[in-house]
């Protein structure tokens, strides 16, 4: 495994302006958003405004991660995802939300998820999530992807690509009459032929008019998750796989979530609608 050296918080620069004329969801502003208590399942309308925001989100992600490489903080990945957004007429669903100050999360090497950008600057050999929401038309779209950042040792790498398999073998699994726990048995019995952690407290959820909804996709073989999928059903998969331990610790920042053990982790995740026969990928660019 890589011997980098463990992050340490940087410098947050001041929060990005959006223009006037783009539309805020609900919750910027305030505390914490207001519950979501509308249906699970969406109508077409809803599902092709999810698109939109969907492939906002995935194509401000591959601009931002053109920009992965040794020597670039994480606050410049920041940057050009939020002009990228803007300039779409999508607000950064991130931004504002429950006070999180930027407009993706940036998760580098040992952290889990929630990296806030900052001035902290890529070395050769990090393993860099980036997760970015969009919102338009009254909705969001959800993604995140890991990528290399210059010549990243074997086990990262294989790490990296096993995490992305691990969501397209969960996207499969993906039918109507299932129960979502079905996802979570797929993801945890394809980590452990490698010995990987499956972190157990960062979900999936559902997504549409609300960034969250309140239902729990989880990675892992929860009894618990009985929920049955049905067409139009709309909801995020994002499997969070661990070199070592699915226990974590967070920086004081009350966001940063790394592992305990401060071994690797990767990350992948896709927003989704629930067909008639399997699952569509709405976050496509």
């Amino acid at each position: 495994m890589s011997g980098q050296s463990l992050l340490v918080p940087g410098e947050i620069t001041p929060i990005r302006t959006v223009p006037g004329n783009i539309r805020r969801p609900e919750y910027v502003g305030k505390p914490a958003p207001t519950p979501y208590t509308g249906p699970e399942i969406q109508d077409a309308d809803t599902v092709e405004r999810m698109r939109i925001a969907g492939r906002i989100a995935a194509q401000a992600m591959e601009e931002a991660a053109k920009h992965i490489a040794p020597g670039v903080t994480t606050d410049e990945l920041d940057r050009v995802a939020h002009e990228f957004m803007c300039d779409h007429g999508a607000y950064p669903s991130t931004l504002g939300y429950r006070g999180f100050p930027k407009s993706l999360c940036s998760s580098l090497n040992e952290v889990i998820c929630h990296g806030i950008p900052d001035s902290t600057v890529l070395r050769d050999g990090d393993i860099v999530n980036l997760d970015v929401t969009a919102y338009i038309n009254g909705v969001h779209g959800d993604n995140n992807a890991t990528y290399l950042c210059g010549d990243v040792d074997e086990e990262s790498r294989l790490l990296v690509e096993r995490t992305r398999e691990a969501l397209n073998r969960a996207i499969k699994a993906v039918r109507p009459g299932r129960q979502v726990n079905v996802i979570g048995r797929v993801i945890e019995s394809y980590a452990k032929r490698f010995g990987y952690g499956v972190v157990r407290d960062f979900t999936g959820h559902g997504i549409n008019s609300s960034f969250h909804s309140g239902l729990i996709i989880p990675h892992y073989d929860s009894p618990h998750a009985t929920t049955v999928m049905k067409p139009g059903m709309t909801f995020t998969i994002e499997p969070m796989l661990t070199l070592g331990t699915h226990d974590y610790d967070m920086w004081d920042d009350g966001w940063t979530v790394v592992t305990k053990d401060r071994k690797r982790t990767a990350q992948f995740e896709h927003t989704l609608v629930v067909t008639d026969t399997g699952a569509e990928i709405l976050t496509l660019p």
